[in-house]
């Protein structure tokens, strides 16, 4: 039996930016605020982090800083997907010497390999590792998504841990769930899902939310753990305007911009991605309110 990575909320943690540099000290602050808000595990190098705009010397910069950062208060999951398997593989392979506990890897994007392609990437990637590899399935970024049966043959890795599903696909999930072992574990990849998602057997979220309010997100999932689901579902829908605001432009711009606004981190992003709109700025401000800090 294959143990859980984690249960609970990890947060996709972002990339805070200073000029053409990474912000380590304010990427320091971060960790400790989710540590103390209670996150279960971080997420560095991932889609919300802007892996895709990062040099490999500062995406393992971050990846040995965050794991330094945390000292094993919680585990530490390194974005290591790529659309190039070999690159994947020295990637992985320099996470986990760099002592993380798992690493993400995202079905490869413009590729568009086929479900037999996917199975021989991701294996590939597991074979090359002694950690946990998490699945990352999001069809609407990478135009590629996994079938169920594709999960079922990847469940037989040991070193496959399970899928951060985050195609809202719920016949997916489902046919996921009864095809895969126990130990084949499911996580929302999205905010929105996360109740739903776990009253199926999900064990928790990979959150972008959990930036702006970790301790919300890890008490929706403790009660969705604990079975508690008519609470679970008014905290829920407590926070749906929020996430509905951090993705009114594509994550993570307004994300950034939520944590600027909280004066928590530069706001500053890497082209192709450009500053929040006038509009959904006002939108994205006017959803934070119940959540700012008293003053």
């Amino acid at each position: 039996m294959k143990p859980c990575v984690f249960t609970g909320s990890a947060v996709a943690i972002v990339t805070p930016f200073c000029g053409d540099g990474v912000d380590l000290e304010a990427f320091d602050r971060l960790i400790e605020r989710q540590i103390q808000g209670g996150t279960d595990a971080i997420v560095v190098c991932g889609t919300t982090g802007e892996a895709a705009t990062l040099s490999y010397n500062e995406r393992m910069a971050l990846i040995e800083r965050c794991v330094r950062t945390v000292d094993r208060r919680v585990p530490v999951i390194a974005g290591s997907g790529t659309n190039s398997t070999a690159s994947s593989i020295a990637l992985s392979k320099a996470a986990q010497s760099a002592g993380v506990d798992a690493l993400l890897t995202v079905t490869p994007y413009y590729n568009k390999a086929s479900q037999s392609g996917l199975v021989q990437h991701f294996s590939a990637i597991a074979d090359a590792v002694d950690i946990p590899v998490i699945l990352y399935n999001v069809p609407s970024r990478t135009g590629v998504g996994c079938t169920a049966q594709t999960y079922q043959a990847l469940a037989q890795h040991p070193n496959i841990a399970g899928v951060k599903e985050a195609s809202d696909d719920f016949d997916l999930i489902q046919d996921t769930l009864n095809l895969c072992p126990p130990d084949f574990t499911v996580w929302s990849g999205n905010d929105g899902s996360t109740a739903a998602i776990m009253a199926l057997g999900g064990k928790g979220v990979i959150s972008v939310a959990a930036n702006v309010v970790p301790r919300e997100m890890h008490e929706l999932t403790q009660l969705c753990l604990e079975n508690r689901f008519l609470e679970a579902g008014t905290l829920q829908l407590k926070l749906h305007e929020l996430i509905r605001a951090l993705f009114c432009e594509v994550n993570p711009i307004p994300v950034k911009a939520a944590m600027e606004l909280l004066g928590l981190c530069s706001g500053e992003l890497r082209l192709p991605l450009c500053r929040i709109s006038e509009r959904h700025l006002e939108q994205l401000s006017h959803a934070l309110e119940p959540f700012r800090p008293a003053v």
